[in-house]
Formats: structure tokens, sequence, C-alpha cells
């Protein structure tokens, strides 16, 4: 009799599609494992600021990282207690208005510094870039006595008016992103017959939408989270309230409500989020585009 040898059981092991997926993921996470690290060290303090605003007022004073209850009326009782939805038109109108403005005014300046060949430009940008580093503090006492003597302190108007005169960081990113487009395209408007304010319309602002969403992004941005002007401008009168400024006025009336505190933060922080998440492609492609010629 022969023998009949059974063959060894196959060792069982993952299929090779499997395995090649797992390699390029665990080589992702290698080759972004700076970034992921620097993501979670930014997105922790938010996620703990949303946790801190659900748990109660006697355990947001603890330790404790995780709610033991969850309150979302948090969010509601914010709304009883402080005239949030004001605060929040006073501050949708101080953004808009000056980003729009300044954009308006901004874009024809940049326009001129970077496609226009005077004499004495360099100078003029020279002084932009100057301004651009001059701390506003310098310039408060005056333009407060201005406002004041105007009549205008207690609004918002000396917050929307100085918008009609440009910004002068924005003329700078808006300039350097203006080199970046060939002047090929401006002469060949020219040569068909178009003047300088038609080629900046038809042929410059089409091509520049990155940089100019760019520029309104960090305008529109600096508006919502300004302390300094409101505080110095509006703080006489409640109604011309800004959000920063009435958060600082319900932090310290419930210093110790620190879930109320955390919410009304978490509130005010959903817009920029918002629009952030929706025009961060053209933003980024905004700032990576922008060449720093001379």
């Amino acid at each position: 009799m022969t023998a009949v040898l059974a063959a060894p059981p196959a060792l069982e092991t993952a299929p090779p599609d499997r395995r090649f997926k797992r390699q390029r993921r665990l080589a992702w996470i290698a080759r972004h494992s700076i970034a992921i690290a620097i993501g979670i060290m930014f997105v922790t303090p938010v996620v703990y600021l949303v946790l801190l605003s659900l748990m109660t007022s006697d355990q947001a004073l603890t330790s404790d990282y995780w709610p033991n209850t969850w309150h979302p009326e948090n969010y509601v009782r914010v709304f009883e207690v402080t005239p949030l939805p004001h605060y929040l038109l006073n501050t949708v109108i101080y953004a808009v208005s000056s980003t729009v403005l300044v954009l308006l005014s901004s874009v024809p300046a940049a326009y001129a510094l970077a496609k226009l060949k005077f004499r004495g430009s360099n100078a003029l940008f020279l002084v932009v870039i100057c301004v651009m580093m001059l701390p506003p503090q310098v310039v408060t006492v005056p333009l407060y006595l201005m406002w004041a003597n105007a009549g205008l302190t207690g609004s918002l108007w000396p917050l929307i008016v100085p918008a009609l005169f440009g910004d002068a960081f924005c003329v700078f990113l808006l300039r350097q992103f203006l080199l970046t487009i060939p002047s090929e395209y401006l002469d060949a408007a020219r040569v068909d017959g178009c003047g300088e304010w038609r080629t900046l319309l038809r042929v410059v602002l089409p091509m520049a939408r990155p940089g100019i969403a760019a520029a309104g992004l960090f305008q529109f941005f600096y508006c919502w989270n300004d302390y300094y002007g409101p505080l110095l401008y509006t703080s006489e009168n409640e109604n011309a309230w800004t959000l920063s400024l009435g958060l600082a006025s319900f932090h310290s009336v419930h210093h110790v409500d620190w879930n109320l505190v955390t919410a009304a933060t978490v509130l005010a922080m959903a817009p920029l989020i918002v629009i952030f998440f929706f025009a961060q492609r053209a933003f980024v492609q905004g700032i990576t585009l922008t060449g720093f010629k001379g």
C-alpha cells in the first residue's frame, strides 16, 4: 500500500489588494505625520471648547474633559441672557461693509502699482509698506478726536468709513498677486482699444479672483475678530457693539458660568468656520499663487 501524504494546509494570508491598501494608508500617514500632528494640536482646543459648552456650570469648573450629562440647552440660554443676534448683525454690517469697500479701493491701487509704470511708483509702494508696519495705536488719538468732533463716536461709522481709503496689507497682497499675471494679456486688451479701467474690469479681475478672495477673507476675518476698534468707538453705545465686544462683556458678567461663556464663543466662531470651509480652495490658491516679485 502506498500512503497518501496530505498536503500541508496553506498559510492564511491577507489578500494582496488589502495588503496593498494597508501599505498605502501607512505610507500616507508617514508622509503626512507632521501635518497630522499639527492638525490635532490645533483641533484639540476647539473640540474641548465644544465639550465644555455642553457641560453643567459646576462640571465646567472641574478638570473633566468629557461631559457627565449633555446640556445643549446652554446655547439656547445664551440667546436668553444676551442680545447675541444684535451683536451678530452689527458684526456682519461692519465686516461685510469694510470688506467690500476695502476691495473696491485696494484693487485699483494694487493694479496701478503692479501694472502701470509711472514716476515714483516704487516710492509709493514703499510708503504702502511703511503704513502696513505702522501700529494702529500711533494714530489713535488724532483719529478719535476727528470722529468725536464729527459726532460719529458711539456708532460703526468710524470703523467702516476708513475702508473707503483702502488697506495697506490688502494693497500689498493684491499687488504681489497681480505681478504674477502676464502683461501680454493686458497689452492685447490695450491693442484692442480697451482703456485701463476696462482692462482692469474685463481682463485683470477675472484672472485675479483667487487673490481678491484671499484679501477679502483676510479683511473679513480681521473685522469679525476686531476688538480694539469697537472698544474705542462703540463702547459708550451698547446698541453698536459687535460680537467681540459683546463676548468680553458677557464674560465679565458670567465669569463663573464657563459653560455659557464657551457656548457663546462657539456661536461666534461658527460663521467663520463655515465661511472658511466653503472658501478655503480660493483662499489657499490666492496665497500660494501670490508671488513676491519686485
